[in-house]
């Protein structure tokens, strides 16, 4: 095994444990139930309005960005680097 691969799998290992624990930490959603569909209720109120900023949303980016850069890690460790290092060894003989 590869140094890169010990390096980019434990980076992964580490991510993977992130986004289990920060969805661990997000309140579970709600159903919207039908007398707030048929009482008018919205999201006018403070709450809905400052959505953006609520610990919810922060976990939420949080996670989403997790889950994007282990994406990206996972594709460069099966792809692009395995690529990089044929290529070197093709030119170097």
């Amino acid at each position: 095994m590869e140094l890169y691969e010990m390096i980019c799998g434990a980076v992964v290992l580490l991510l993977s444990l992130l986004i289990i624990i920060l969805c661990l930490m997000q309140d579970s959603k709600t159903q919207q139930n039908m007398t707030s569909a048929l009482g008018g209720g919205s999201n006018e109120s403070f709450y809905g309005q400052n959505e953006g900023r609520t610990r919810e949303a922060v976990l939420q980016k949080i996670t989403r960005n997790f889950g994007i850069i282990v994406f990206i890690v996972i594709l460069l460790m099966n792809i692009v680097i395995p690529y990089i290092m044929t290529f070197l060894e093709t030119t170097a003989e």
